[in-house]
């Protein structure tokens, strides 16, 4: 669902970014690897990484494994599903997983944005809905109310064909009609689409963007929100380093865990004065 919404489908490359703007790469982690990794902890608040080994069984280079296809197998190890129903099989020392703690199970790491779902996916909702009411022309719908005896049937049939032909690509055409002597009521248009729906669209939206972007715990200054006040919201700098030290460098202290197994020169690390690479 990352496609369904432009909030949820973003933020989560920004915080891989973020991760990313200070991480040193390694002989043994390349930014690229890290980079994808970051964006599968995001997303599925996990990762996978296999050691490739030398001859002699020290790690020499960690290779990103797509978390999406992997699998914990029930006696120890894990699986990478595979196309056509095909399965790799790694042994247990084989992987390094990173992964957030879940309080219900401790299998598989578990994103803390799935609250927000259901706002994510009302958002969706009413962009498609709109789009609908827009394609099919009910936007600029109406009915087309006459009242006047010295309107004739040909004329009927004129503004018939013309009401007809609005839709689609001519829909905001102009119709001219003339009635002599008809009253000031002889023709009324009557708009069928309601006003408030435009209101109620923009309140759906800005609710659940508003939840969508609380539940990736993201400020709206750094997730592309325009502020709805003059004063804005406030220093952008303090803004980023305020979320960098409470949301980012956390995330950092899960990767260093794979340190442990990675030889010197070949560790992973950040230049942030707190996680520094061998």
């Amino acid at each position: 669902m990352l496609r369904a919404n432009a909030h949820h489908g973003t933020i989560p490359r920004f915080k891989r970014n973020l991760l990313l703007r200070d991480f040193q790469p390694s002989a043994g982690c390349s930014a690229a690897t890290m980079g994808r990794a970051a964006l599968d902890f995001m997303v599925f608040g996990e990762a996978y990484f296999q050691r490739l080994r030398n001859v002699i069984g020290q790690v020499l280079e960690l290779r990103h494994l797509p978390a999406i296809n992997m699998r914990c197998k029930v006696g120890g190890g894990f699986v990478m599903l595979l196309p056509h129903g095909k399965e790799l099989h790694f042994d247990a020392d084989e992987v390094e997983h990173v992964k957030e703690y879940d309080v219900e199970q401790d299998i598989y790491g578990v994103p803390d944005y799935l609250g927000g779902m259901h706002a994510l996916l009302l958002n969706e909702s009413a962009t498609l809905f709109r789009r609908r009411y827009y394609n099919n022309g009910a936007h600029a719908g109406y009915v087309f109310y006459t009242n006047d005896p010295d309107l004739s049937e040909e004329d009927e049939k004129r503004l018939k064909h013309q009401i007809a032909g609005s839709k689609g690509v001519g829909n905001f055409r102009s119709l001219f009609v003339n009635i002599p002597g008809g009253s000031d009521k002889a023709i009324q248009i009557i708009p069928v689409g309601d006003i408030a729906t435009k209101d109620e669209f923009e309140r759906v939206k800005n609710i659940t963007r508003n939840d969508v972007i609380a539940a990736w715990r993201m400020n709206p200054a750094l997730a592309g929100v325009m502020p709805e006040n003059a004063a804005g919201f406030g220093d952008i700098e303090k803004i980023d380093r305020v979320y960098t030290n409470n949301e980012i460098r956390p995330i950092q202290q899960l990767f260093l865990q794979i340190n442990s197994r990675l030889p010197k020169g070949r560790a992973v690390g950040w230049t942030n004065g707190k996680a520094q690479a061998r």
